[in-house]
């Protein structure tokens, strides 16, 4: 699988789950391309908590739940009935779930490059995320993105330090197919931009010529919608 490719399949999944389990040889595989991200001051900010115990993912989804609910509560009628259709975790779907965290102080507060501005640490952990999505796509398997919780409680439950950032909680497992759209445009939440829209040239706000902007329209649909 190309790099297209992987961009083009990668999805956040919440269904289409299968049972089998990964092996050990393949997570080491997702998380070398996790620990190949670029990092600012090559600080490597990151750790990854592997969770398999069935007794924390129960907490885990509670938490969940309990966001999920607060959350349905501020919609109206119309959103809820398409949040309604719309599965928001698999953390007991999948058989492993890894939270990944960010450091602020690796390597002490003068981290080359990052003193004009301090959160590219934190980007730096989402690249490393978008490293492994990329390889656990190439292997077959689905990443969701678990983002409804109190990060505090979740935090408690895994006996994060108070000083560490948790970036992301994730859902990783085999898949029976990669869906060809976001379930979240199946199900009529949203839809893509077209990217014409969100290309500038020189200055913000500054559309590109007309014929720059029906190539990029034009790539994107060969690239990323035909397959």
């Amino acid at each position: 699988m190309d790099v297209y490719e992987a961009i083009r399949k990668r999805r956040d999944i919440r269904s289409y789950y299968k049972p089998d389990p990964i092996p050990d040889e393949v997570l080491a595989k997702i998380l070398s391309a996790a620990h190949m991200a670029p990092s600012v001051g090559y600080s490597q900010p990151w750790n990854f908590i592997i969770i398999r115990d069935d007794e924390i993912r129960k907490k885990i989804k509670q938490v969940v739940e309990e966001e999920r609910k607060r959350f349905e509560s501020v919609l109206d009628e119309e959103r809820k009935l398409i949040f309604s259709k719309i599965k928001v975790e698999a953390i007991l779907d999948t058989p492993v779930n890894m939270a990944v965290t960010y450091d602020p102080n690796r390597f002490g507060p003068n981290i080359l490059g990052r003193s004009t501005m301090p959160e590219t640490s934190l980007y730096s952990t989402v690249l490393a995320i978008g490293n492994l999505w990329l390889a656990a796509t190439a292997e077959g398997i689905g990443v969701g993105f678990v983002s409804f919780f109190n990060k505090e409680k979740v935090k408690e439950i895994l006996n994060i330090p108070k000083e560490i950032e948790l970036v992301s909680y994730l859902t990783l497992g085999y898949v029976r197919e990669f869906p060809k759209i976001p379930e979240l445009e199946e199900k009529g939440w949203n839809r893509r931009l077209m990217l014409s829209d969100l290309v500038f040239e020189d200055i913000f706000g500054k559309k590109t010529n007309n014929n720059f902007r029906l190539l990029l329209d034009r790539t994107f649909e060969e690239i990323f919608n035909n397959f």
